[in-house]
């Protein structure tokens, strides 16, 4: 390859190729404003979407690894005949059996007993509410936390007592324990009142019994709607695949497992999928906004053919020329990039914040974006800046 004589022997320096991109961009301001939106609104998408979805996702896996994901939930399916079956009333006795299993609490629904403020309570406003009964074991086996008062123990679970579930309490009325509700005809103290439950979010609406009592009372026959079980993490497969056949030999099809934390997963899984698809939008912005710089460089190069042609007559090399213009499209999307950086963390913090997140934009997404804007600069002022260098002198100046 033949180097053009004059272009071999001229040198152009960076500070000086650095002044002519600057100057080149400051002569239209509006125009470069404009041009650098479309880069930063495609960076500033990428970043803020990235950024959200790492910061939830962030809080999703804080959330699992707090509650834990060894929880499984046991009820009762169906018999082959389509019929509702029942778990036998030894279901938590003959769960505790099984190796690995660490913790079992469950509740027993009492679909004839409805729950209210007071006797003089219309009937028919039961308030969605369920009235379960249940054992000790419940708090720590769904790791459900009491928003104030206390838990049942082996020796108020024998009497008149209750402990409400957030929502429950809420649609009650009842602000603080001590106070009393009618559950089934008769007062009860409300021992607590419930935090909203991650993993068991049916205790929400639930008014709580003692097992004992309910069986005494209440008409209760022993036998568990749901159990909740923990188990060692290493276990937890091999658990879930004895549970039904330790519960009803007879029957295991109709005993049904699942794991409460598997939703918190697909909340993950469907985070995950949302994000690469906004990115994939975002990119689209962004190679809309290369376009626009490529095309506000080919109308600043035909705007300009006597500029070129009196540097070309004063002895601006072809490289020079095209060195000139590519910067200014480099400055340009390098613009355009760094508002969209700073707006796009912005972004990523207010939301943050607003929900109560931990703000995640990790260094390399943030450096990755930059790189990215200066790349789509470099392409798109290619074509423009070899259309300046390859303008001639003679014509620029007699045009």
């Amino acid at each position: 390859m033949t180097l053009d004589p004059e272009e071999s022997r001229s040198h152009l320096r960076q500070e000086d190729l650095l002044r002519l991109g600057w100057q080149g961009l400051r002569a239209h301001p509006v125009r470069a404003t404009l041009s650098a939106l479309g880069i930063a609104i495609g960076i500033a998408a990428m970043i803020a979407v990235i950024g959200i979805s790492l910061s939830s996702q962030a809080k999703i896996q804080e959330r699992l690894a707090s509650l834990g994901t060894n929880l499984l939930t046991v009820s009762a399916g169906k018999s082959f005949s389509g019929d509702s079956a029942e778990l036998p009333v030894d279901s938590p006795e003959r769960l505790q059996r099984i190796e690995g299993i660490e913790q079992v609490g469950w509740v027993g629904d009492l679909p004839e007993v409805a729950a209210y403020r007071s006797s003089y309570i219309d009937p028919g406003s039961t308030n969605g509410l369920n009235v379960a009964a249940t054992d000790t074991g419940l708090l720590s086996a769904t790791s459900s936390e009491l928003h104030s008062g206390s838990w049942f123990n082996d020796a108020n679970k024998q009497y008149p007592t209750t402990v409400l579930g957030t929502t429950a309490a809420k649609r009650l009325g009842v602000v603080s324990p001590g106070s009393m509700v009618n559950i089934g005809g008769q007062n009860h103290t409300v021992l607590g009142i419930l935090k909203p439950s991650a993993l068991a979010p049916e205790l929400d609406t639930s008014v709580l019994v003692g097992a004992p009592h309910a069986a005494e009372r209440l008409g209760f026959t022993g036998s568990p709607t749901t159990l909740y079980e923990r188990s060692t993490d290493a276990s937890v497969e091999s658990v879930r695949e004895l549970i039904p056949a330790t519960i009803n030999p007879k029957s295991p099809n109709e005993v049904s497992v699942s794991r409460p934390s598997d939703s918190l997963a697909a909340q993950h899984a469907i985070d995950t999928a949302l994000t690469g698809m906004l990115v994939g939008v975002g990119s689209i912005a962004l190679l809309v906004g290369g376009i626009g710089v490529a095309n506000t460089m080919v109308i600043t190069v035909l705007e300009r053919q006597r500029e070129i042609g009196l540097r070309r007559a004063l002895g601006a090399t072809r490289a020079h020329v095209r060195k000139q213009f590519l910067m200014e499209a480099v400055m340009l999307a390098t613009y355009g990039g760094t508002a969209g950086l700073v707006l796009g963390v912005g972004c990523t913090v207010a939301v943050s914040l607003i929900n109560g997140w931990t703000p995640t934009v990790p260094p390399l997404i943030a450096a990755l974006g930059v790189a990215v804007t200066i790349l789509v600069g470099a392409i798109a002022g290619m074509l423009p800046a070899m259309k300046a260098a390859k303008v001639s002198p003679t014509e620029a100046l007699a045009a």
